[in-house]
Protein backbone atom coordinates (compact mmCIF):
# COMPACT_ATOMS: atom_id res chain seq x y z
CA UNK A 1 0.00 0.00 0.00
CA UNK A 2 3.13 2.32 0.11
CA UNK A 3 3.18 3.53 -3.02
CA UNK A 4 2.48 7.22 -3.91
CA UNK A 5 -0.18 8.05 -6.63
CA UNK A 6 -0.77 11.56 -8.03
CA UNK A 7 -4.14 9.59 -9.27
CA UNK A 8 -6.11 12.88 -7.35
CA UNK A 9 -4.60 15.61 -9.90
CA UNK A 10 -4.38 13.64 -12.89
CA UNK A 11 -8.07 11.72 -11.89
CA UNK A 12 -10.36 12.25 -15.08
CA UNK A 13 -14.26 11.80 -14.91
CA UNK A 14 -15.40 8.87 -15.97
CA UNK A 15 -16.90 8.65 -19.75
CA UNK A 16 -20.58 7.88 -18.95
CA UNK A 17 -21.59 9.94 -16.47
CA UNK A 18 -18.84 12.46 -16.23
CA UNK A 19 -18.17 11.46 -12.21
CA UNK A 20 -14.67 11.83 -10.16
CA UNK A 21 -16.18 9.05 -7.58
CA UNK A 22 -16.41 6.74 -10.39
CA UNK A 23 -13.31 7.27 -12.36
CA UNK A 24 -11.94 6.67 -9.15
CA UNK A 25 -13.73 3.63 -8.04
CA UNK A 26 -13.34 2.15 -11.43
CA UNK A 27 -9.69 2.90 -10.91
CA UNK A 28 -9.51 0.62 -7.62
CA UNK A 29 -11.86 -2.38 -9.29
CA UNK A 30 -9.35 -2.42 -12.29
CA UNK A 31 -6.74 -5.30 -11.74
CA UNK A 32 -3.85 -5.59 -14.33
CA UNK A 33 -4.32 -2.31 -16.05
CA UNK A 34 -6.98 -3.45 -17.62
CA UNK A 35 -9.13 0.01 -17.47
CA UNK A 36 -11.91 -1.28 -20.50
CA UNK A 37 -12.86 -4.36 -18.38
CA UNK A 38 -13.03 -2.37 -14.85
CA UNK A 39 -15.07 0.24 -16.81
CA UNK A 40 -17.60 -2.72 -18.11
CA UNK A 41 -17.81 -4.04 -14.89
CA UNK A 42 -18.69 -0.40 -13.53
CA UNK A 43 -21.41 0.43 -15.94
CA UNK A 44 -23.33 -3.10 -16.33
CA UNK A 45 -23.49 -3.21 -12.65
CA UNK A 46 -24.86 0.16 -12.70
CA UNK A 47 -27.51 -1.19 -15.59
CA UNK A 48 -28.44 -3.67 -13.32
CA UNK A 49 -29.35 -1.34 -10.26
CA UNK A 50 -31.22 0.69 -12.71
CA UNK A 51 -33.00 -2.25 -13.76
CA UNK A 52 -34.10 -3.22 -9.91
CA UNK A 53 -34.58 0.06 -8.58
CA UNK A 54 -36.30 1.57 -11.57
CA UNK A 55 -37.09 4.78 -9.79
CA UNK A 56 -33.81 5.77 -8.84
CA UNK A 57 -30.80 7.11 -10.30
CA UNK A 58 -27.99 4.39 -10.34
CA UNK A 59 -25.06 7.22 -10.06
CA UNK A 60 -27.00 8.27 -7.00
CA UNK A 61 -27.68 5.00 -5.62
CA UNK A 62 -23.17 4.17 -6.09
CA UNK A 63 -22.44 7.35 -4.26
CA UNK A 64 -24.59 6.99 -1.89
CA UNK A 65 -24.01 3.51 -1.26
CA UNK A 66 -20.15 4.94 -0.81
CA UNK A 67 -21.42 7.18 1.59
CA UNK A 68 -22.87 4.81 3.69
CA UNK A 69 -20.13 2.72 3.63
CA UNK A 70 -17.77 5.62 4.58
CA UNK A 71 -16.25 4.87 8.47
CA UNK A 72 -16.27 8.54 10.36
CA UNK A 73 -14.23 7.05 13.28
CA UNK A 74 -11.49 3.91 13.46
CA UNK A 75 -9.33 2.70 15.37
CA UNK A 76 -5.45 2.84 15.54
CA UNK A 77 -2.78 0.97 17.56
CA UNK A 78 -0.62 3.35 19.69
CA UNK A 79 2.09 1.93 21.93
CA UNK A 80 2.18 3.97 25.25
CA UNK A 81 4.84 2.87 28.17
CA UNK A 82 5.02 -0.61 26.68
CA UNK A 83 1.38 -1.66 26.25
CA UNK A 84 -0.69 -1.25 22.69
CA UNK A 85 -3.49 0.75 23.34
CA UNK A 86 -6.47 0.96 20.49
CA UNK A 87 -7.37 4.44 20.01
CA UNK A 88 -10.18 5.82 18.22
CA UNK A 89 -9.43 8.70 15.97
CA UNK A 90 -11.52 10.62 13.46
CA UNK A 91 -10.98 9.09 9.79
CA UNK A 92 -9.70 11.98 7.14
CA UNK A 93 -11.94 12.25 4.28
CA UNK A 94 -9.38 10.50 1.33
CA UNK A 95 -9.08 7.76 3.80
CA UNK A 96 -12.85 7.26 3.88
CA UNK A 97 -13.38 7.64 0.60
CA UNK A 98 -10.78 4.13 0.19
CA UNK A 99 -11.15 2.40 2.77
CA UNK A 100 -15.22 2.51 1.51
CA UNK A 101 -13.98 1.37 -2.54
CA UNK A 102 -11.38 -1.21 -0.39
CA UNK A 103 -14.46 -2.86 1.74
CA UNK A 104 -16.84 -2.75 -1.13
CA UNK A 105 -14.54 -4.44 -3.30
CA UNK A 106 -13.40 -6.94 -1.24
CA UNK A 107 -16.78 -7.95 0.23
CA UNK A 108 -17.62 -8.17 -3.74
CA UNK A 109 -14.43 -10.29 -4.19
CA UNK A 110 -15.10 -12.86 -1.69
CA UNK A 111 -18.58 -14.12 -3.19
CA UNK A 112 -17.52 -16.27 -5.15
CA UNK A 113 -19.63 -18.40 -8.61
CA UNK A 114 -21.06 -15.03 -9.98
CA UNK A 115 -20.08 -11.75 -12.76
CA UNK A 116 -18.48 -9.17 -10.89
CA UNK A 117 -20.70 -7.22 -11.95
CA UNK A 118 -23.75 -8.79 -10.65
CA UNK A 119 -22.19 -9.33 -7.31
CA UNK A 120 -20.79 -5.73 -7.23
CA UNK A 121 -25.16 -4.57 -7.82
CA UNK A 122 -25.79 -6.11 -5.17
CA UNK A 123 -23.13 -5.09 -2.81
CA UNK A 124 -24.17 -1.29 -3.38
CA UNK A 125 -27.53 -1.93 -3.17
CA UNK A 126 -27.31 -3.53 -0.10
CA UNK A 127 -24.85 -0.58 0.99
CA UNK A 128 -27.33 1.85 -0.37
CA UNK A 129 -29.81 0.19 1.69
CA UNK A 130 -27.50 0.45 5.00
CA UNK A 131 -26.74 -3.57 4.90
CA UNK A 132 -24.31 -5.83 3.29
CA UNK A 133 -20.97 -7.03 3.90
CA UNK A 134 -19.00 -3.76 3.59
CA UNK A 135 -21.80 -1.66 5.68
CA UNK A 136 -21.19 -4.55 8.42
CA UNK A 137 -17.80 -3.78 8.24
CA UNK A 138 -18.19 -0.23 9.14
CA UNK A 139 -20.23 -1.37 11.88
CA UNK A 140 -17.93 -3.24 13.21
CA UNK A 141 -14.69 -0.08 13.14
CA UNK A 142 -17.39 2.14 15.02
CA UNK A 143 -18.13 -0.55 17.48
CA UNK A 144 -14.60 -1.16 18.11
CA UNK A 145 -13.99 2.62 18.24
CA UNK A 146 -16.93 2.89 20.65
CA UNK A 147 -15.50 0.18 22.61
CA UNK A 148 -12.25 1.73 23.41
CA UNK A 149 -13.44 5.49 23.65
CA UNK A 150 -11.52 5.10 27.50
CA UNK A 151 -8.52 5.41 25.84
CA UNK A 152 -9.67 8.49 23.43
CA UNK A 153 -7.30 10.85 25.29
CA UNK A 154 -4.21 8.85 23.73
CA UNK A 155 -4.80 10.52 20.57
CA UNK A 156 -2.75 13.23 19.21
Amino acid sequence: MGRITASKTQLKPDPKYGSLLASKFINSLMWDGKKTVAQRVFYDALDEIAKRLPDADPLEVFTQAVENVKPHIEVRSKRVGGAAYQVPMQVNRNRQQSLAFRWILMAVREKKGRPTYLKLADELIAAYNREGAAVTRRENVHRMAEANRAFAHFAW
